[in-house]
């Protein structure tokens, strides 16, 4: 289960309290999320990383009124476009495009995606892969505190609904 909690942060802030607890940088990752339209608690996108040259297929189940756990499946797809048109065939209606500039950190079993979302600004995720739910949020609590995170700067929303409010 990933567990993921989503703050509102300023970017250069965040990024050397990240690096000051010993968190290792990873990569850095320029993505173009496509999402279509399903049911409530459901997600479906097409990611393309274009600095990678990468695409990936995912859906998510959202398993919280939170937006804080999810079961993911993920796979790697060859071409972007043609995977887009298949989709559009089979019935799926474009949502919302979301793009960002992902900087990725990991300390231990916890990530840190630290985003530059266009239209919406800068946003940290901080994610932990557990099946004990209650201990993943302690630990992203306990790491959001040393980074000086309150609750009142967690954004329960997903990106595409913040990006659907502002159009």
């Amino acid at each position: 289960m990933e567990v993921e909690i989503k703050f509102r942060v300023e970017f250069d802030r965040i990024r050397e309290k990240i690096e000051s607890i010993g968190a290792k940088f990873i990569g850095e990752e320029i993505q173009e999320d496509l999402y279509f339209s399903l049911p409530p608690k459901h997600l479906l996108r097409i990611r393309r990383i274009a600095n990678l040259g990468e695409s990936i297929l995912g859906y998510k189940e959202i398993k919280d009124e939170r937006n804080e756990e999810f079961d993911e499946i993920e796979v790697r797809v060859e071409d972007f476009d043609k995977t887009r048109e298949i989709l559009k065939r089979l019935g799926f209606k474009e949502e919302v495009w979301v793009k960002k500039h992902r900087y990725i950190y990991k300390l231990d079993n916890v990530t840190f995606e630290l985003n530059k979302v266009e239209g919406l600004g800068d946003f940290l995720d901080i994610e932990v892969m557990s099946d004990n739910i209650k201990k993943a949020k302690e630990k992203i609590w306990e790491i959001a505190k040393l980074l000086g995170l309150k609750e009142e700067d967690v954004e329960p929303r997903l990106y595409q609904e913040l990006l659907k409010e502002k159009i």
